[in-house]
């Protein structure tokens, strides 16, 4: 299994009807960068906005899963999103002239004919992979259970459940590229008669019809083609979960066991596992120094950067490679930036956050070879974002990772992370310079 982060050789299109808007659509997908991370560009708005697939941006899970940036809207991104999870792309830009991918069959095989006409690239930085630590659970009103437990590998086991009963089946896979292709991708959506007219009542399914869903009244199954698997509802469920889970933003090795799944229930445990993931990264102790020699105190820190007091931003390391560095940042009342940056209501300003992150970024550029000696110029710095206060006693975990890097030029993103909840971001460019 290629364990590197993977992107297509070309970009390919597909034009057709979306299910839910019933517009006409052409989805590019398009190669992207290390780094880069599956995103969503409206080309038919205005300045063309760029939508990350990540579960911060979902606004609703109403039979289908809609995620906003701004006034950005993108509806049903979760079966291009599980193709390409599914055939291990990480990194895509998917273009589109309308607000929702075309539906096609109602499946995700077009959207693996796509990939396979584009060719997987390999790319030279490490696939990012999360294994969940331990079990997470979720059950709902309506009756879904969503559990994660810890594994080697991708799984998920699903019961599907149909109303009174109907059509309750049970399917249990790891996901590999070889088997999403062959088990999970052709699976098609569908739709319980009784459930038809609500879903029109509401504006949606306006491009619905027997070409691109299967719809099942009472014990009679009505499509276009028999079914392509005795137990096609239950993959098609799993395809959905792929996508949506996708939205963590990370490769989960973890075991997924789900029991009436929906959009609603597969975006929450998508949410609960960035939690734990957030959760972890906060408790790594900053006083702890691991195995290895590859934890740096301040006074390496200083030996790398040319800042100092009252300016240098970083008092320890806490973990470094090639593509990744977390370092810390006690903040205290001492701060000088305090004494006039709100006195009565003390704030660390957003603009020294981002100083710590490019400090932070400066470091894992620095150490690596060749580049001794050399300074890290902050050249520019995109998708800054502020979400929470940080005040004195807070401890800022600032986490790094590269997105692209050439010879003297290197971009990266950035989280700050106060109690496991991400407080800033920012991606940021650098220039290396000699000293």
């Amino acid at each position: 299994m290629i364990q590197n982060q993977c992107t297509l050789g070309q970009s390919v299109s597909v034009a057709g009807s979306s299910l839910h808007t019933g517009e006409k659509v052409v989805l590019t997908l398009h190669p992207a960068p290390a780094g880069h991370g599956r995103k969503f560009k409206r080309s038919d708005l205005p300045d063309e906005p760029i939508i990350d697939a990540k579960i911060e941006h979902v606004k609703t899970v109403e039979r289908a899963t809609t995620i906003a940036e701004g006034n950005a809207r993108v509806h049903t991104v979760e079966h291009v999103l599980s193709a390409l999870v599914g055939m291990g792309v990480d990194n895509c830009l998917i273009e589109m002239d309308s607000g929702e991918p075309p539906i096609g069959d109602g499946s995700a095989q077009q959207y693996v004919e796509l990939i396979a006409k584009a060719g997987i690239v390999e790319q030279p930085v490490p696939r990012a992979y999360y294994e969940i630590t331990e079990p997470i659970h979720i059950e709902t009103r309506s009756g879904s259970l969503m559990t994660i437990v810890p594994d080697s590998a991708f799984r998920i086991s699903c019961t599907n459940v149909g109303p009174d009963g109907r059509f309750t089946q049970f399917f249990s896979t790891e996901i590999t590229p070889a088997i999403y292709k062959k088990e999970i991708a052709n699976a098609r959506t569908f739709v319980f008669y009784e459930d038809v007219k609500p879903l029109m009542d509401k504006g949606l399914i306006k491009g619905g019809s027997l070409e691109n869903a299967v719809v099942i009244r009472g014990e009679q199954v009505l499509g276009k083609e028999p079914l392509r698997f005795k137990d096609e509802f239950v993959r098609h469920k799993i395809l959905d979960i792929i996508g949506d889970l996708s939205l963590f933003g990370r490769a989960i090795k973890g075991h997924v066991i789900a029991v009436k799944p929906g959009h609603g229930p597969n975006t929450d445990l998508a949410k609960a596992v960035a939690k734990q993931f957030a959760k972890n990264i906060a408790l790594v102790p900053p006083t702890v120094t691991p195995k290895g020699g590859d934890v740096l105190d301040v006074n390496d820190v200083m030996k790398l950067l040319p800042h100092r007091y009252p300016f240098l931003m970083v008092d320890r390391i806490v973990s470094v490679s090639e593509t990744h560095c977390t370092g810390v940042k006690n903040v205290t009342i001492n701060e000088p930036f305090f004494q006039g940056h709100f006195p009565g209501h003390p704030i660390m300003p957003g603009v020294m956050q981002v100083e710590a992150m490019a400090q932070v970024g400066s470091i894992l550029l620095l150490g690596q070879p060749g580049n001794a000696g050399k300074i890290g110029y902050f050249m520019s710095a995109d998708s800054v974002k502020f979400r929470k206060p940080v005040v004195p006693g807070d401890t800022l975990f600032i986490k790094v990772d590269v997105i692209s890097k050439k010879r003297v030029v290197a971009k990266v993103r950035c989280q700050c992370i106060v109690n496991g909840e991400v407080v800033s971001e920012a991606d940021i460019m650098f220039g290396l310079m000699d000293g």
